[in-house]
């Protein structure tokens, strides 16, 4: 049996584990296209063998960048890998200045792209950059495509070169820089060891209640994310088929064609599924509406383990046969795990999927964590709404006397490359510093509360915690992205994006019409409508810590506006400086 001690002996584990005939399966022109674990193995051996007669030499650093999720990503990285070389993903979603910055801060030598629009942006920044070539992964005239180093790597006649190369390869060398879709400033260069993933992999492994060698999964999230990296490693470990789905918009027809058991995603995602089926229940009329609501009511006073007594899980019984199984069939019909993280994940949202038998298990970890540190687990009372679940094993972590959660494990980064004042400032004595306030219950389950650095005084000398905040208020349908602002000022505030699509079918019920997103924004009875929903929410808190008053932002926040990271985080300083109008309009009329 293979020993797992590098990424790329994951591959040779599936196949002499699992040996499967469906490892990976992309679209490819409407027609789902698979290779199996053997034909991965020789891919990634041809990539490897092209790569050498390339000249690629131990710690050379090759960017990838792909616009969605596919087979040739996975290819790639290992055959990088086991060069000795070290891939660099970049996220497909930024400026063609930062993947200037990255290119030239990491020093990649070659990048593997996946389509024309990536091109476009790096053919015109390649000049400025120590870029040697540039391949693609779709076919595009006159251009470099990856298919030129599987046919250079044909030629088996150097394999014992690249056995030589990957017995040269440690555990604890570098195999990858992942630069952070920092919220402010330049992206920082996260250094991962084989052994940082490996063992994160191994660690979180025990977690996951996989039929090994039978499950099916589908992957969306970038890849790029190291979250959803780690997890198409374990994918492999645990002999999972990994189909990857065509974009977000094509989710729901690739959920019905793949029928996963398995997927990951960011709560913004699992949010907009339960808005779909509840905006279809809407629809419905008479009894049928009526039992709809009744469901997800009962669903949202979900209990695990039966803690809500005989009665509730009778009524539980009747709810799945008749109103849940419909939306697991919406969704595949075989999804028996969700996982969910990257950001905080609403227990309503916990509540009612764990009703519906296709439970989210949330986790937590960064970037510089490999990620997991922690996961719920529904089995052996593993699972608490409203936490992120008991830390896995080999990790710990300690709460410092200010709140902040502090991780020491196998996990924890090299540092940040090229930057070891930045790395000396998150770590002591092995302990990273997460930049999070956390606690732990007493039954071993982590609770996050809030960001460090986001906390904020009034000017009443009171701390207020936004992501709190937000997390309750983004319960309500009409509001999509909600960001709460006051540091300094004498009370809270909000500027909020609405959910347009929940909007105009509320207006239409209502006989309003809007010319246009700023009309909408300005109407009268809309912003009535939006302060019954800020009064509600605002009685689950302190008087102090309440939203006084609101904005509404005339546009969509979106990761190409620069109001998000590709992780779909806020960039708080970007937010406040474009609506800097919207925020003198609060506090200064």
């Amino acid at each position: 049996m293979t020993q797992i001690t590098r990424i790329f002996d994951f591959p040779y584990h599936q196949l002499e584990t699992y040996n499967l005939d469906k490892a990976f399966t992309s679209k490819y022109h409407g027609k789902w296209e698979s290779i199996s674990s053997q034909e991965y193995v020789n891919q990634a051996n041809a990539i490897s063998r092209g790569l050498l007669r390339l000249g690629v030499q131990p710690n050379d650093k090759i960017a990838v960048i792909s616009t969605t999720n596919r087979t040739e990503w996975n290819v790639m990285d290992i055959g990088i890998l086991q060069t000795g070389a070290q891939n660099v993903p970049i996220y497909p979603t930024i400026s063609k200045e930062d993947y200037e910055y990255i290119l030239n801060h990491s020093e990649a030598t070659y990048c593997f792209v996946s389509d024309t629009t990536i091109l476009e942006k790096l053919n015109a920044i390649k000049e400025q950059t120590k870029l040697k070539a540039i391949y693609t992964f779709d076919d595009v005239a006159n251009e470099k495509s990856w298919k030129e180093i599987l046919e250079l790597g044909k030629d088996t006649s150097n394999q014992n070169d690249v056995e030589t190369r990957k017995n040269a390869v440690k555990t604890d060398d570098l195999a990858t820089l992942i630069y952070t879709s920092g919220t402010t400033g330049k992206p920082k260069g996260v250094m991962l060891s084989h052994k940082n993933l490996v063992s994160n992999v191994l660690d979180s492994e025990k977690r996951v209640p996989f039929d090994y060698g039978n499950s099916k999964s589908l992957s969306f999230l970038p890849v790029c994310h190291v979250f959803e990296r780690m997890i198409l490693y374990l994918y492999q470990y645990c002999g999972v088929e990994i189909y990857f789905a065509e974009s977000i918009e094509k989710m729901s027809d690739n959920l019905k064609e793949i029928k996963p058991h398995v997927m990951t995603a960011v709560p913004r995602l699992y949010e907009k599924v339960y808005d779909k089926i509840v905006a279809k229940g809407s629809e419905l009329s008479g009894v049928k509406k009526a039992l709809f609501f009744w469901a997800v009511e009962l669903g949202l006073k979900y209990e695990p383990y039966g803690a809500n007594g005989w009665w509730y899980e009778t009524q539980l019984k009747l709810a799945r046969k008749l109103i849940f199984s419909k939306w697991k069939e919406g969704l595949g019909g075989q999804l028996d795990l969700m996982v969910s993280g990257s950001a905080a994940l609403q227990p309503r949202l916990t509540r009612i999927f764990a009703a519906a038998q296709m439970p989210i298990m949330e986790g937590y970890g960064l970037t510089e964590t490999s990620p997991v540190i922690s996961v719920n687990d529904m089995r052996d009372g593993g699972f608490r709404i409203g936490t992120v679940g008991k830390i896995i094993d080999n990790v710990h972590i300690k709460i410092a006397d200010d709140g902040e959660i502090l991780v020491k494990g196998p996990n924890v980064m090299k540092g940040y490359y090229k930057e070891p004042e930045k790395t000396a400032e998150v770590m002591t004595d092995n302990y990273f510093h997460t930049g999070d306030i956390g606690e732990l219950d007493t039954d071993g389950f982590l609770k996050i509360t809030d960001r460090k650095k986001e906390m904020f005084k009034t000017s009443g000398g009171k701390y207020v915690a936004p992501a709190l905040l937000e997390n309750q208020f983004k319960q309500s349908r009409f509001i999509e992205q909600i960001m709460v602002i006051g540091e300094g000022e004498k009370m809270p505030a909000a500027l909020i994006q609405l959910n347009y699509e929940f909007v105009e079918e509320w207006a239409k019920r209502h006989n309003l019409s809007f010319k246009s997103k700023v009309d909408m924004c300005s109407n009268v009875k809309l912003q009535e409508r939006i302060q019954e929903e800020i009064n509600e929410a605002n009685q689950k808190f302190g008087h102090w810590e309440q939203i006084k008053k609101f904005e509404i932002t005339p546009d969509a926040w979106t990761i190409e506006g620069g109001h998000l990271t590709p992780t779909m985080k806020m960039k708080r300083k970007v937010i406040k400086e474009i609506y800097k109008d919207l925020i003198e309009k609060i506090y200064r009329p």
